[in-house]
């Protein structure tokens, strides 16, 4: 289960639902911070790589907590 922002994202979501369950953070702003990551919206949270984990936290804790 990645940890983003200190919360546990759920692995059976599509990221772009599981960003979701971040304080804060809808759908839109999800859909920005996919965009901006260049994440595959469709992806599971399970599915993602470290690095991709990395750059959502990143772009998280900079620009939107």
């Amino acid at each position: 289960m990645p940890r983003i922002a200190g919360i546990n994202i759920p692995n059976n979501k599509r990221i772009e639902i599981a960003l979701t369950y971040i304080y804060g953070i809808g759908r839109s702003l999800s859909k920005k911070i996919i965009l901006e990551t260049k994440i595959n919206p469709h992806t599971l949270a399970s599915k993602l790589s470290s690095e991709e984990v990395g750059r959502l936290k990143e772009v998280i804790e900079k620009n939107y907590k």
